[in-house]
C-alpha cells in the first residue's frame, strides 16, 4: 500500500507570478506567511527550469526543493499557470505518480473553474490572460474554485480547516 502523503499547502500562480490561491491545509494561522514564502521562492526555481535554455515541455517539474519539515513539488501548466504542492517530509519514499496524480487533479479543478461562463462577468477585458484579477474581482465565483480543491486535498487525506471565508 502507498504511503499517505501530507498535504500541507497548494498554491496556484498567474502566469504574471500573482498568486491565484494559496490554500493551507493546516489549522496553524502562523503557517500562512510560511506557506506564502514557499510559493514566492519556489517560482525561482520553476523559472530556472522552464527558462529558454529549457528542452523539457514536460509539466510535472519534480521535486524543487525540500525546507525544514516540507517538500515542495511544481507543476507548470500549458498556460504557464505554476501550481506548487507543499507535502510533509517523511521517511518514506515519494512515487512521482502519486505526485503527478495530485498536480493533474488540481489542474482539471483550476480548468473546471475557468470554463464557468459566468466567472468573467465582472472581470475588464485586458485581464484576460492575468487570471488573478478575476479571483480578485469575483471572489465570491471562484467559492467553487476552492471547494474543488479542497475535494481533492480530501481525497489525498489532509484534514481540511474550518472555512473561513477569504472573501
Amino acid at each position: 500500500m502507498a504511503p499517505q502523503l501530507q498535504l500541507h499547502a497548494v498554491a496556484f500562480i498567474s502566469p504574471q507570478n500573482h498568486p491565484i490561491l494559496i490554500r493551507l491545509f493546516s489549522s496553524r494561522k502562523q503557517d500562512d506567511l510560511k506557506y506564502h514564502y514557499i510559493a514566492h521562492t519556489s517560482l525561482d526555481i520553476i523559472d530556472e527550469r522552464t527558462g529558454p535554455t529549457s528542452k523539457s515541455n514536460e509539466c510535472y517539474l519534480g521535486l524543487l526543493y525540500a525546507l525544514e519539515d516540507v517538500a515542495v513539488y511544481g507543476y507548470i501548466t500549458p498556460l504557464k499557470v505554476k501550481i506548487v504542492l507543499s507535502l510533509g517530509l517523511t521517511d518514506s519514499v515519494v512515487r512521482d505518480a502519486d505526485v503527478t496524480m495530485i498536480f493533474r487533479a488540481l489542474h482539471m479543478a483550476y480548468f473546471q473553474s475557468l470554463a464557468n461562463p459566468f466567472l468573467r462577468l465582472d472581470a475588464p477585458y485586458d485581464t484576460a490572460s492575468d487570471h488573478s484579477a478575476l479571483l480578485v474581482q469575483g471572489g465570491r465565483r471562484w467559492r467553487g474554485f476552492r471547494q474543488r480543491v479542497d475535494d481533492v486535498g480530501r481525497a489525498i487525506g489532509a484534514n481540511i480547516p474550518d472555512s473561513e471565508d477569504e472573501d
